[in-house]
């Protein structure tokens, strides 16, 4: 595979995969986090012996939701949650899943549900010449599949690690897999 391969590791924070979290999205089972966490741990892993960029991408808004939409009922439910709120706990990368020190690895804090939105993801990409995505992260139905989509009309090609993502269910996560087989290649290992 090409050196223009980047890792999208999206929402890996305590929030959405901790036990204590206030999202769980997905792992309220705790053999479906443990596979997240693993399938994640092996992608980034992999990554970092190629030698990829990992964009570690993370959701989190100012404690008074000043920057949160509430346009839809999962932003309305973040803030009823009182959830991911920026220097908290929450929004802080799962231990297991942090960025390395590196200068092949970045951080993007993003507030809406593309990571791509608002944020300089694609400035990133576009500077380091990558045009194949890897991506994993939770929830599959909602960061993972609309991050997916716009990086395919941004013209990136697009692989999905399943094994790295989770939904609220496992026939969410199932159902947009099966869609999103339309504009990526849905896989279980690693490129």
């Amino acid at each position: 595979m090409s050196k223009r391969v980047a890792v999208l590791a999206l929402h890996y924070q305590n929030e959405v995969l901790h036990p204590d979290g206030k999202i769980r999205v997905g792992v309220d089972d705790e053999a479906v986090r443990e596979r997240v966490v693993a399938g994640a741990a092996d992608m980034l892993a992999l990554a970092r012996e190629r030698q990829w960029p990992i964009m570690h991408v993370r959701i989190a808004f100012r404690p008074d939701y000043a920057d949160c939409p509430r346009n839809t009922p999962i932003f309305r439910k973040t803030v009823e949650l009182g959830a991911v709120k920026e220097g908290e706990w929450g929004s802080a990368f799962l231990a297991q899943l942090q960025p390395l020190d590196s200068e092949r690895e970045f951080v993007v804090t993003h507030q809406r549900i593309s990571a791509f939105a608002g944020t300089p993801l694609e400035n990133l990409l576009r500077l380091l010449d990558v045009r194949h995505l890897i991506v994993g992260g939770v929830a599959t139905h909602s960061v993972v599949e609309h991050t997916v989509r716009d990086a395919a009309d941004r013209g990136y090609e697009v692989t999905i690690i399943a094994q790295a993502c989770a939904s609220g269910s496992p026939e969410l996560h199932d159902a947009a897999l099966r869609s999103l087989a339309l504009v990526a290649e849905v896989t279980d290992i690693m490129p």
